[in-house]
């Protein structure tokens, strides 16, 4: 296979205006490519809500290996239709990596079929994000933890069917634990939910997020496996 296709998908709402766009000048998903790119592994575009389709036609998709997502205020914003057509790419077997508050995003929420929701909190309090499956390729190169020393904190019950793989759980300093690296397959597809990212911090900019994303990606692109025959079927035999 050659390079993964990388699309970097990111409502761009909050990073136009105020302390936000100082930090993510280029938006979110700009960051996001702006780290990934540096790797030879990747060819990386960006798409935004406000683009004709949101950026997600199915030309694009058809083209795309693996799909990063990160909404937070409008989720509702998405159509019905982009949503079915990212929902039926997924089961096809692109890959997803739904981040932070992207959990309520309604591709996500319609392939996990529950409403996933959890309590939170913005309190800058830390979040330390321990492995719990360091075998798994998304924990290659990672040390034991990691720690966030200011992050918007999650907690349990989050809402979410039980990980396919558990892969990191996070502890925050005011006490609650989060799984908040979720492993799922949903068809031919694979989907990684990662929970930090929240936008009043530099979270994507770090080398060791970074790492994780690069990791998930490898972990989350077309297989190349066959495409099964599914309903009525006549013997080979």
């Amino acid at each position: 296979m050659g390079k993964i296709r990388l699309t970097v998908w990111n409502e761009f709402i909050h990073e136009k205006s105020g302390e936000i766009a100082r930090i993510y000048p280029d938006g979110i998903h700009g960051a996001i490519a702006q780290m990934l790119g540096r790797y030879d592994e990747f060819e990386i575009r960006t798409a935004t809500l406000d683009m004709p389709e949101h950026g997600l036609s199915q030309e694009v998709l058809e083209n795309t290996d693996v799909l990063i997502w990160w909404g937070h205020v409008n989720h509702a914003g998405v159509s019905d239709e982009v949503t079915d057509r990212v929902v039926k790419r997924v089961l096809d077997g692109m890959g997803l990596i739904v981040l932070h508050s992207g959990h309520l995003s309604r591709p996500f929420v319609k392939l996990m079929g529950t409403c996933c929701r959890s309590k939170w909190r913005e309190n800058d309090e830390k979040e330390r994000i321990w492995v719990i499956e360091p075998a798994h390729p998304i924990a290659a190169g990672l040390p034991e933890y990691i720690e966030l020393e200011q992050e918007e904190t999650y907690g349990e019950r989050f809402e979410v069917p039980t990980p396919d793989e558990l892969i990191f759980i996070s502890w925050f300093s005011g006490g609650e634990v989060f799984r908040s690296g979720c492993c799922y397959k949903r068809g031919l597809g694979k989907i990684f939910y990662f929970r930090p990212g929240h936008e009043e911090y530099p979270t994507f900019y770090r080398e060791d997020i970074t790492r994780i994303l690069r990791n998930a990606a490898d972990w989350a692109k077309p297989s190349g496996g066959p495409k099964p025959t599914l309903g009525h079927y006549e013997a080979l035999e």
